[in-house]
């Protein structure tokens, strides 16, 4: 079956932008950043195995599983170029899809991406992950961004009612011990991926992190390969298609302009 995803305008006519979420979200979360895109690209949001309309597709798992579902997905809609944009564990997916498939790519755009070090602060992960109130999920969700932002109760009740699914809270437990997956219960790290391979990548890549990430630390994109081109955001956590959708989007339009 085909994973699920939100679709805008014909991917046969120019190569579309391909959106992934991060742990516990959603082809939604880029609702904002979709609607500010040229109408000229077209855009694939997908749902990634273990989540939403994809709850149950092939692919549930770390990083690794979900890149191989995707690229298995493109090819079946006929998709041979693309440009690629990932937050968190959609980073770490989208990195590993253009390290294996590197001539499909066309660029690759990752928000505060997962595995770029094996630290992780996996106790609020888990605590986003899995609360078991809707209130639990919005106190989750503001440990995760910067200072003064908040959710709107609509979002957060959306996000809750995903969680009801049957089969959605397995679905993310196992997800989450994949990217944990070898490391001791006394000290969880995440996978790493091999930074000199994304080193060797000859389409434009970008990393984008906020300065005040709890999830993730901003020093992860310290001494990267000097073909990555890096971007902090002051003032911002680690959901940043949430808290600053408009700099997100103008990176996305940026990059599109420049490799048309």
């Amino acid at each position: 079956m085909a994973l699920a995803a939100i679709t805008r305008g014909d991917d046969k006519a120019a190569a579309p932008l391909v959106l992934l979420h991060g742990f516990g979200g959603g082809a939604c979360v880029w609702q904002d950043v979709m609607a500010g895109l040229p109408e000229t690209i077209p855009v694939i949001a997908y749902d990634l195995p273990g989540h939403g309309g994809s709850l149950q597709e092939d692919g549930i798992g770390g990083a690794g599983r979900m890149a191989k579902a995707v690229l298995i997905d493109l090819k079946r809609r006929g998709v041979a170029r693309c440009h690629v944009a990932g937050h968190s564990l959609g980073g770490a997916t989208a990195a590993l899809m253009a390290l294996r498939e590197p001539t499909r790519v066309k660029s690759l755009t990752l928000l505060a991406p997962g595995g770029f070090g094996p630290e992780i602060n996996h106790r609020a992960l888990a605590a986003y992950g899995f609360a078991d109130s809707e209130a639990a999920l919005q106190t989750a969700l503001r440990a995760m961004t910067g200072p003064g932002f908040c959710f709107h109760e609509e979002a957060v009740r959306t996000l809750w009612a995903s969680r009801q699914v049957p089969g959605a809270g397995d679905a993310l437990r196992q997800v989450f011990e994949a990217i944990l997956a070898g490391s001791p219960l006394d000290d969880r790290r995440q996978g790493t991926l091999p930074l000199a391979d994304l080193g060797r990548l000859a389409m434009p890549c970008y990393v984008v992190w906020g300065l005040d990430d709890t999830i993730l630390p901003v020093a992860q994109a310290e001494g990267l390969p000097a073909n990555i081109t890096v971007e902090r955001i002051a003032g911002a956590g680690h959901m940043l298609i949430d808290e600053c959708p408009e700099r997100v989007l103008s990176l996305l339009r940026a990059v599109l302009a420049q490799v048309p």
